[in-house]
């Protein structure tokens, strides 16, 4: 298929599009022309006729002419205007999010108001393990995005709708009322089920976006999951704190309703399991304490150098994946996540001790294969960034090499992360079946996990 032509047009004064409103707020400060004679303003060269959105092809653009002849024509890119953000998605993954405003809950495609199920209100009461429940339901079912259409359960389909969802609200809310249902809390209390707000007053479907935060992905803190609702459709993605896009107007949240005790403190033993939203990457609970003693009980203290505390780690996720397989377990039942099985066989005290250490249920046996520790501890993110040097670099161009996904190294690899280590990444994260932001070319714990298992 042959490349489209891109025309750059210097637009019209009073357009409105972002980039030349930008333009417009850098014009006295910029200079109007290049030394080619052409307009070579950032602004300008974005404003062309075929910006496409996410997911859709770029559109055939018109061509103009002025007086004195045509325009010459070039290849260009449209580019959004946006930071550059090493290890994000693009920002075509970063579509604008309209919204709706404050108004009842309603059945699909603008009908009255669904009626109640027999038996049920809207409390004002929640858990987090809940709310990661319902945004996942509405992942799972792939619900499209829109800002005038309502999904099964009454609640819209835009960005303010999902969270009211899964806070359980008992309307549609938007992002100019969500914060009188929370509380609002620093960067450090963050927890599974809270939000990140943005609000933007003077322009509130421009820029205005809500997510619910789905705990951190690693130690350093500076990448989340996040759940929301944006085109084309409901995404559970990582993302950098605190957005890819304006990043420093986000504000954390707290519902108001969530049940005291969920990831506070808890009575010092729990048999129901709490949910999978209080484990995992992230997590920082007594929840997560609580499942350390009861593998250290059953054989899994040598993974364990310190602790087991309340922040997740690596070795609760082997000592949980030990025990899995100690069961005979495969597959995603062994992925070193408890889940409502894995954690009735701990606090029950049923099923088979993890081999190789004796523990309250253990004999010595040898290890299983693959929860001893040969996978490298995870660095993490900062390792992996332009002009950093290190060891564990080399490592990971090595692995790369060994995988089949050395194509492009000329040299090395060496210690300095360079584009020939983010393309392997890249391509390897592709062979796992990844897209976007997920296929950065920058490898985070699971890429890691992957890369060495």
């Amino acid at each position: 298929m042959e490349t489209p032509v891109f025309e750059e047009l210097d637009p019209a004064s009073d357009c409105d599009c972002p980039g030349c409103v930008h333009r417009r707020r850098v014009l006295p400060f910029s200079p109007s022309f290049g030394p080619s004679g052409r307009t070579d303003r950032p602004a300008a060269r974005a404003h062309v006729l075929g910006f496409a959105r996410a997911g859709r092809a770029p559109i055939a653009l018109a061509l103009a002419a002025t007086a004195g002849g045509a325009l010459a024509a070039a290849p260009a890119v449209a580019a959004a205007h946006a930071p550059a953000r090493p290890g994000a998605a693009p920002a075509a993954d970063e579509p604008e999010t309209p919204q709706g405003h404050k108004e009842p809950l309603h059945g699909p495609r603008g009908k009255p108001a669904l009626p109640a199920e027999p038996g049920t209100v809207k409390a004002p009461t929640t858990t987090r393990a809940k709310i990661i429940d319902r945004a996942r339901a509405w992942i799972d079912a792939r619900v499209p995005y829109s800002m005038s259409e309502y999904w099964q359960d009454g609640y819209r389909q835009d960005c303010s709708g999902f969270v009211s969802m899964a806070w359980n609200l008992p309307g549609n809310e938007w992002t100019g009322s969500l914060d009188s249902f929370g509380v609002r809390i620093t960067r450090d209390q963050l927890q599974p089920g809270d939000m990140l707000l943005f609000h933007n007053p003077d322009n509130p479907e421009k820029g205005s976006h809500v997510v619910i935060f789905g705990g951190w992905t690693d130690y350093t803190h500076t990448y989340y999951v996040a759940y929301e609702q944006t085109p084309p459709r409901a995404r559970k993605q990582s993302t950098p704190y605190a957005y890819a896009t304006n990043s420093d107007r986000y504000v954390p949240y707290r519902y108001k309703g969530v049940a005291a005790g969920a990831g506070g403190s808890l009575p010092s033993t729990t048999t129901g399991f709490p949910g999978a939203a209080y484990f995992g990457p992230g997590a920082d609970n007594a929840y997560v304490t609580q499942l350390g003693r009861l593998l250290v009980d059953r054989g899994g203290g040598r993974f364990y150098t310190v602790g087991p505390g309340p922040r997740w780690s690596a070795a609760d996720r082997r000592a949980t994946q030990a025990f899995q397989r100690a069961q005979g377990w495969t597959g995603a039942d062994a992925d070193g996540l408890p889940g409502p099985t894995t954690w009735s066989y701990l606090v029950g005290n049923k099923g088979k001790g993890i081999p190789g250490t004796t523990g309250a249920s253990g004999a010595p046996a040898p290890s299983v294969p693959g929860t001893s520790p040969t996978v490298p501890g995870y660095p993490g993110r900062a390792v992996f960034r332009p002009g950093v040097s290190s060891a564990s670099v080399t490592q990971l161009g090595r692995r790369l090499v060994e995988k089949g996904f050395g194509a492009y190294y000329t040299t090395g690899p060496g210690p300095r992360w360079g584009e020939a280590d983010r393309r392997g990444v890249e391509a390897f994260q592709r062979s796992q079946g990844w897209r976007g932001g997920a296929a950065d070319g920058y490898p985070g714990p699971e890429t890691w996990r992957r890369l060495f298992s």
